[in-house]
């Protein structure tokens, strides 16, 4: 078949009939989330079909159905990779209370932008599609809502919440601000992909404990 919305100039390698299979070595789960993040970030959400991931993953439409119900779920779990990490390592930092919130909350801070810069595609940016509002999108909005309130119990246990003189308005104003920062950084990161990004993590996390009012490290030394 050919023509249609499908065959346009936005398709993205298109292979031939006889290639229509995964060829990377990766699972094709994996691959379908792959080809997904690509078109998603490089040529648009609303302008991406599901035929276009499975060719771009090399598999066929109806193959790629046996993994995901369509758009909606490709991009939910690739969302939810962006948060879901972070959120295990957020409890187990809450937990490790032999160390102080600042050390913590440095280190979260850090782990969560290697995470969001770290990989080739800007998933960040899908944060702020409409589609996000969806019910299909609950269970992120839900992951990311616990990671940032671990963000603000770290955050308060910094000594931040005594010297706010218990305003939980502008406990929750630092805590956006925090979080806004570690979120926002892949706009920065994406102007200039060439800085390491392991530098580039622990200059944010730096500069989060500074607008959180902590200062960097919690004055304490970095990890070697």
């Amino acid at each position: 078949m050919s023509g249609g919305a499908d065959e346009g100039p936005r398709r993205v390698g298109r292979p031939r009939a006889d290639q229509l299979r995964p060829v990377s070595g990766r699972p094709p789960r994996e691959e379908l989330l792959c080809a997904a993040a690509e078109l998603f970030t490089v040529q648009g959400y609303a302008a991406t079909t599901t035929r276009a991931v499975a060719e771009r993953a090399g598999m066929r439409q109806a193959t790629m159905y046996h993994y995901f119900g369509g758009k909606e779920d490709l991009l939910a779990e690739l969302l939810e990779s962006t948060v879901a990490p972070s959120l295990v390592l957020a409890r187990q930092l809450l937990a490790d209370t032999g160390r102080s919130a600042a050390r913590r909350l440095w280190e979260l801070c850090r782990s969560d932008v290697l995470l969001l810069c770290g990989g080739p595609y800007n998933l960040g940016a899908l944060y702020l599609l409409p589609e996000v509002r969806g019910a299909r999108f609950a269970q992120f909005r839900r992951t990311r809502g616990e990671l940032k309130d671990a963000y603000r119990v770290l955050l308060h246990g910094t000594g931040v919440g005594a010297e706010l003189a218990g305003d939980s308005a502008a406990l929750a104003l630092r805590n956006d601000l925090v979080f806004g920062l570690i979120e926002g950084v892949m706009l920065i990161h994406r102007a200039d992909p060439g800085r390491p990004v392991t530098v580039f993590a622990e200059a944010t996390a730096d500069a989060a404990l500074r607008i959180a009012g902590v200062g960097a490290a919690g004055g304490e030394p970095r990890p070697a």
